[in-house]
């Protein structure tokens, strides 16, 4: 009497190889997770078909424990950062994206060390399906952690002196410098700039490309004052800016929060925009328009970093590696230059 083999049972391995998929992606498909393309679930659905693939109980149980939530984290030192329309634009472009799945989305305000703290449990511990990261500065070791983390990271803006390996960041050198030429271009040679926080990697960017226009230019481009990306740090750097060189005919803010500032202080000093002082912003906030005069800025699609954030995370949770994505920003005349 002949004993038969019993016919082995192909693996979850061979259902991605089969469907062409990662191992993690063909995992979601088969428990019916959300967060994979039309194309890729179908592939593994053949696939599973062909090799007669019979999940394993135990282990799809395992792999359907998750959280159903993401994190968006912002970090910092204040919390009046949080009344930058900036974040709220973020944060509407994220939730645009997620209302199309079944993840909820929580808001984690990192500005304390306490929060950090919680924070920085999150990374370790997987409370959530994944993270997305704003606003580190300096040297902050949430950075690296976020980047070994088992849970999917993706970084909005690359830290100072640090790319992470999933980010999604504005051309913020290439904007800046936009900005520095057209004020070259328009006949001014005193052109000073207000800084954001140069431990921030947007900060630093912005700077860097205000410096490229003026070096080509073979104009000065050390008058400068740092700032708070806020209405009040403007008003602060605008009026030492005035006190050190009275003389300016320019200046470049690196946002239009410090830029509403910065408006105020000139018009309190008797100096025009543009006929005295040609001004121009960063970010195209919706109240840029509505300064007096209008702010000439440079538009960053803010509702689009938050939405590409999102994208990201979802491809990452799916088990696919998706490539770093640098958005791109336009200069935007308006009256005030």
């Amino acid at each position: 009497m002949t004993t038969r083999t019993p016919r082995r049972q192909p693996t979850l391995d061979e259902v991605a190889e089969r469907a062409g998929v990662s191992r993690s992606a063909a995992s979601r498909v088969i428990n019916n997770a959300p967060n994979v393309s039309p194309a890729k679930r179908e592939a593994v659905r053949r696939a599973v078909d062909d090799l007669g693939y019979v999940p394993n109980a135990t282990a799809r149980a395992l792999a359907t424990q998750q959280a159903g939530s993401v994190v968006l984290a912002i970090c910092g030192d204040d919390p009046a950062m949080f009344a930058d329309p900036f974040f709220a634009e973020v944060i509407v472009g994220v939730h645009s994206v997620l209302e199309e799945t079944e993840l909820e989305m929580m808001l984690s305000l990192a500005t304390s060390a306490r929060g950090q703290a919680r924070l920085e449990q999150l990374l370790r511990t997987r409370q959530a399906d994944g993270v997305m990261l704003m606003s580190l500065h300096g040297d902050n070791p949430l950075a690296a952690l976020a980047d070994s983390a088992s849970i999917p990271v993706v970084f909005g803006g690359r830290p100072l002196n640090f790319e992470p390996r999933y980010y999604v960041d504005a051309d913020n050198r290439g904007g800046a410098r936009l900005a520095a030429e057209h004020l070259v271009q328009t006949g001014r040679r005193r052109i000073a700039t207000i800084t954001g926080r140069l431990d921030e990697g947007a900060g630093m960017a912005r700077l860097q490309g205000f410096q490229d226009a003026l070096a080509v230019a073979g104009l000065d481009s050390s008058l400068a004052e740092n700032g708070e990306f806020s209405e009040d740090g403007g008003i602060a750097a605008m009026t030492t800016l005035l006190e050190r060189a009275s003389d300016l005919d320019a200046v470049f803010i690196a946002s239009d929060q410090m830029a509403i500032g910065a408006l105020r202080v000139l018009a309190r000093a008797g100096r025009s925009v543009p006929g005295d002082v040609a001004v121009i912003g960063f970010n195209d906030i919706p109240s840029a328009r509505h300064t007096d005069p209008p702010l000439t800025t440079v538009h960053q699609p803010i509702h689009a970093l938050g939405r590409e954030m999102a994208r990201m995370l979802l491809t990452l949770i799916s088990g696919d590696p998706p490539s770093p994505l640098i958005l791109p920003t336009r200069l935007v005349i308006r009256s005030s230059t």
